[in-house]
């Protein structure tokens, strides 16, 4: 009688082991989210039998993540959240099932003025769900404004018809937003100076993003001959809406004075000179750049092709000043 007992015992603190051991409460908690709280009691009264999950479903020598888009497949939770064996982790109104609480406001960290997304405005002000945005997966950070002015994450409802455009309405989600100077890097001449400032008093942020420039300064680069083009600048700055990109330098490149110019053969002896001050008392930069020099590094001119009208040769003609053939000295000079 009194095996019996002490087998019926053993039977019971065998069976009722895995309660003593694994009846503990794991929290997963999120960054902009109440924490999910997972209750093994709540669990192991459905079943006795750790072997149900583990390591049939969670292996406990590996720490591993799953996204919602994961468990919506079958994976980790969704094995048995599947709406069959347990509520579906895919179901809308199933979510406060686990998270519970009003997700925080997420800010997303930018220097010129921070965004600031308010879940309880979405969901509780516009009625919103949460399958609404996260549908099967995170929203992807790393957007640029550019592809949400195409559709993609906010700009998939921020588009001027579901609700306010992203391409206006910088103002709404960027509290403090503040634009500042800009200044492009143009060795050798002066920096390049742009005001925000002086510009929005006339036009609007989508009068040129992402339409002309993406929102990072410097993503996309362009010669003056781009720009005279119509490129860039040079889409307005056309002599016609404001003043020409091929004209007045210094409105842009304010301080600047062209240097003058050293040309050396491939011995590095010096064999000519050409003087900016003497040239630009009568002429203006661009009687000159871009229509026969490039800016920048120009292609070498021999004298002959200067001979036939290139290069110093479209004006060293003999009419419009001294030809290239008759006062050689006047460049090829010792200084």
């Amino acid at each position: 009688m009194k095996r019996r007992i002490i087998s019926y015992l053993a039977t019971i603190i065998i069976t009722l082991l895995p309660l003593a051991v694994q009846a503990k409460e794991i929290k997963y908690g999120f960054k902009n989210a109440p924490s999910v709280i997972f209750s093994h009691d709540a669990h192991l009264l459905k079943s006795r039998d750790c072997k149900t999950c583990h390591n049939a479903i969670f292996n406990l020598s590996q720490k591993r993540s799953y996204s919602m888009a994961e468990m919506e497949k079958g994976a980790s939770c969704g094995s048995c959240h599947n709406g069959k064996k347990a509520f579906s982790v895919a179901t809308e109104k199933d979510c406060s099932k686990c998270h519970r609480g009003i997700p925080s406001a997420v800010t997303y960290r930018i220097k010129e003025g921070n965004a600031v997304f308010s879940h309880d405005s979405h969901v509780n002000g516009k009625g919103y769900g949460c399958k609404s945005c996260h549908n099967a997966g995170p929203i992807r950070r790393g957007v640029s404004m550019a592809d949400m002015e195409k559709g993609k994450s906010c700009g998939s409802c921020h588009n001027g018809k579901s609700a306010f455009t992203v391409t206006a309405n910088c103002g709404s989600c960027h509290r403090g937003l503040t634009t500042k100077t800009l200044k492009y890097k143009s060795k050798p001449v002066t920096d390049a100076v742009f005001s925000h400032d002086f510009h929005t008093q006339a036009y609007k942020c989508s009068d040129c993003h992402s339409k002309l420039y993406d929102y990072r300064q410097g993503s996309r680069k362009v010669t003056m001959a781009q720009m005279e083009k119509g490129k860039s600048c040079g889409v307005c700055h056309n002599g016609k809406t404001a003043f020409a990109a091929s004209g007045d330098c210094n409105k842009c490149h304010a301080g600047y004075k062209p240097a003058n110019l050293t040309f050396k053969n491939s011995r590095g002896t010096i064999v000519g000179h050409f003087s900016h001050d003497f040239h630009t008392a009568a002429y203006g930069c661009q009687d000159c750049h871009t229509k026969i020099f490039p800016y920048g590094n120009a292609k070498r001119a021999t004298m002959k092709e200067m001979e036939q009208g290139k290069s110093c040769g479209a004006c060293h003609d003999g009419k419009a000043a001294f030809g290239v053939t008759s006062s050689c000295a006047k460049c090829h000079k010792k200084q």
